[in-house]
């Protein structure tokens, strides 16, 4: 019996962000499409280079994107939008796809389409319960799907030219239609038509010489509805037959109830997440036919912790005693960071406890030796395993008696506001004094390349901190008088001495650890550098006040407060996997917690508590959502509910979908949300409506993550789509997100575009009542 190693995916950005920087370059003119393209295939040669010569024997392609893997699948079936316009799929429409246009394309006249001509990008919200985002697929009535690029046999040609073997990866046609949106039409209509240009692939692909395709079908982890599972059956017997061999690979979960279906499919292999959901091998082994070659994930994609290869190796010798194995990790590396190499200030004992994307491949080659040649073989590896696994379990950094007394102690009162949100509403609009319509931003405000360079700087030494500080102070005070001067309602500090909004948070409170170059692709360019959460949680000083304080002192006008929620630091970081997921976010709600009730006393009047990713982490399958639910909200509550009535409690979220948990969100009991609706065009909003969401809602009218700018008209009229679905005494104008990733030449006419959008809605409902009032005077 044989052993081999497999990856399913490599991260794209490169050890070094080299796609981020190519990619603003291209996307700001500075470079040629030959010159981001050279760069692309750099990454990808280096990364299989990187992966065979680390052991692993299956190498994947068409893992690499430009900007998403989801996206690149509705482009490879052409699933267009008209608004994108006719024609071959280049470039330029692929990226306005993802980001949107901000020139004046003629010839666009859709309701995407603001009077200039520029064009909204595709949705955005987030991979199953992962922080990466991908571009929703959208097909239309009467659209005629074909395929629009061939990039998946490009790539496995070029590896083939280079002498590297790769098994292509290809996002499977259930999982993309249960992702993709129809406008007024069930996208599984369109299931023979998706399967034929399925097979078109299949058959490209075989022709080039491809003996497998890796085919992923990550809904195979969620419940299944009668649709979806006829046609699993339909797809699989029709792709079955194009003469390459199907991997069927699943991840983020157990197969549970829908193992039997998988097991009818007439695929080649089978690929199950064992971090996830260790408990189905034994079903897997007795339920999957012998002949079907099996990929076990065993190394966890998703965390960074090293492994423990020898509690590893005793669960699968005795499987591999007995079939041909591929063991892999449980999902796409593209969840980690690159190379654990790169990091050289790291907190020494830590590091010893980490395994990045290359060091996770090098402990699959590991535990692929001591298979196929015995343990005595990687006798030393294996020891070093073993030591790193004790010394984390019984390292005294992890367990904190203060902490642990702190949590006893948490009682039910502490969850709760003194009054209900009606009373708690007239309490603030005493103190806040604020119109119909009220205006403000998410948060952050641009990151500039000024901003970039000053933090570097203080970093290397070269700025030193009082002059760092005169700097941020500035930026500031900067900040707040275009705020006043634009004429916002309620005004935020714009967050310049933050580099993340968790990074910062984390590297004030005790039981993290940060990487100097860990980054983890967000979406497109976008990358982030989660924390590494590995002990009890605490806050040893006050984080913001100071800043808040200088900014309130600069203007009349009230000054959010702005924080993290602990969900969301959870949910953002690398956490520790040796206690409850929910006893780590009660640890952290206990410090931001501190952190409330400070800014409280220093005066802040309305504190914004973003919980962007609540919804993230909401388990896949519907019967375990409840249990998450419960600890989210109660850790939410804790931070928020131990302020006085008349001080106003904002919380966040963006690119997720709402509408099953809005008895969770209502259960925060927060007395403004803020929400991303822009690109949907209102849609949430009908949920909120149907529930009869009881709080204040700001629905964003101004997309951030593109870089188009919209117009007031364009605002006015998705806040009038609002009104059709909540009362105007409800609404706040905002952006979907924080601005830090925009720069101020967008920014500026936005948010001023913004502010006059909401003057023109208060002139309409107080023309609207004037009417009224004559009209009732009438009858």
């Amino acid at each position: 019996m044989t052993v081999t190693v497999a990856t399913l995916g490599f991260p794209r950005i490169g050890p070094r962000r080299e796609l981020k920087f190519a990619l603003e370059k291209f996307w700001a003119g500075k470079t040629t499409q030959a010159e981001l393209l050279d760069t692309a295939m750099g990454l990808r040669t280096a990364a299989w280079a990187r992966q065979k010569a680390l052991g692993a024997d299956w190498l994947p392609s068409n893992d690499f994107s430009l900007y998403d893997h989801v996206l690149d699948t509705s482009v490879m079936l052409g699933a267009v939008p008209q608004r994108y316009g006719a024609g071959e799929v280049g470039l330029e429409t692929y990226f306005a796809m993802a980001r949107g246009t901000t020139g004046s394309d003629e010839g666009c006249g859709h309701a995407h389409a603001n009077p200039q001509g520029s064009v909204t990008a595709g949705e955005l919200t987030k991979w199953f319960d992962t922080n990466y985002h991908y571009i929703v697929p959208e097909i239309e009535p009467g659209q005629s799907l074909q395929l629009g690029t061939l990039k998946i046999v490009e790539e496995y040609r070029e590896a083939k030219a280079l002498g590297y073997e790769t098994r292509p990866v290809l996002l499977g046609p259930v999982t993309w239609l249960s992702l993709a949106k129809g406008h007024g039409i069930d996208p599984f209509d369109r299931l023979d038509e998706v399967l034929g240009l399925y097979g078109e692939v299949l058959d490209r692909l075989a022709y080039s010489g491809a003996a497998w395709v890796q085919i992923d079908e990550p809904i195979l982890v969620t419940d299944l509805s009668g649709v979806q599972r006829a046609a699993l059956s339909r797809a699989y017997a029709a792709l079955s037959g194009h003469g390459v061999k199907l991997m069927l690979t699943t991840y983020f979960g157990g197969l549970d109830d829908n193992l039997p279906l998988v097991a009818t499919l007439p695929v080649a292999g089978l690929h199950v997440d064992l971090v996830r959901a260790p408990q189905q091998l034994d079903a897997v082994l007795r339920i999957v036919p012998e002949d079907l070659l099996l990929s076990l994930g065993v190394i966890d994609g998703r965390n960074v912790w090293r492994a423990d290869l020898a509690a590893l190796l005793d669960r699968l010798e005795p499987v591999a005693a007995t079939r041909d194995i591929v063991i892999a990790p449980s999902c796409s590396l593209l969840h980690v960071p690159v190379d654990l190499a790169s990091e050289t200030r790291l907190d020494t004992q830590v590091c010893e406890w980490l395994a990045f994307g290359v060091q996770k491949v090098a402990e699959l080659a590991t535990l692929a030796k001591a298979l196929n040649q015995g343990r005595d073989s990687v006798a030393e590896d294996l020891a070093a395993s073993s030591r790193a696994a004790q010394a984390r379990r019984s390292s005294p950094r992890i367990h904190d008696a203060t902490v642990q007394a702190r949590i006893a102690a948490i009682t039910p009162q502490m969850r709760e506001r003194e009054a209900a949100y009606a009373d708690r509403a007239r309490a603030q609009a005493e103190v806040l004094g604020l119109p119909l319509f009220p205006t403000t931003t998410i948060g952050s405000f641009p990151q500039t390349a000024q901003v970039r360079h000053a933090r570097a700087e203080h970093t290397r030494g070269n700025l030193d901190d009082a002059a760092y500080e005169r700097f941020l102070r500035e930026e500031t005070e900067r900040a707040i008088r275009w705020q006043e001067e634009v004429g916002l309602d309620v005004l935020v500090h714009g967050e310049f001495e933050r580099n993340d909004m968790v990074q910062y948070f984390g590297e004030q409170l005790s039981g993290f650890a940060f990487t100097a170059s860990a980054w983890v692709q967000s979406y497109g360019s976008r990358c982030v550098r989660p924390p590494i959460l590995y002990g009890d949680v605490s806050r040893p000083a006050p984080m913001t006040v100071e800043w808040w304080r200088y900014a309130q002192s600069l203007t009349d006008k009230p000054v959010k407060g702005m924080l993290t929620g602990p969900v969301t630091i959870l949910n953002w970081s690398f956490v520790r996997d040796d206690q409850p997921r929910s006893a780590s976010c009660l640890q952290i709600a206990l410090a931001i917690r501190d952190e409330v009730l400070d800014l409280e006393a220093a005066g802040c009047k309305a504190i914004q508590i973003d919980e962007a990713a609540l919804r993230e982490g909401l388990p896949l399958r519907a019967g375990e959502g409840q249990a998450y639910l419960d600890w989210a909200v109660d850790s939410f509550r804790l931070c928020a509910a131990g302020v006085a009535d008349a001080t106003q409690v904002h919380t966040h979220m963006c690119y997720s979908e709402f509408n099953e948990i809005l008895p969770a969100i209502a259960a925060m009991d927060a007395d403004v949300i803020s929400i991303e609706t822009a690109r949907s065009q209102m849609e949430l909003l009908e949920a909120f409506a149907r529930y009869r969401y009881p709080s204040e809602i700001g629905p964003g009218v101004y997309d951030i993550h593109s870089a188009r700018v919209p117009g007031e008209a364009e605002m006015v009229e998705l806040m009038r789509l609002a009104q059709q679905h909540l009362a105007p005494e409800q609404l706040w104008v905002n952006p979907d997100c924080g601005l830090k990733t925009r720069g101020w030449e967008e920014v500026k006419p936005a948010i001023a575009a913004m502010v006059t959008a909401a003057r023109t809605l208060r002139s309409e409902v107080a023309a609207g009542s004037a009417r009224a009032v004559v009209e009732g005077a009438t009858a």
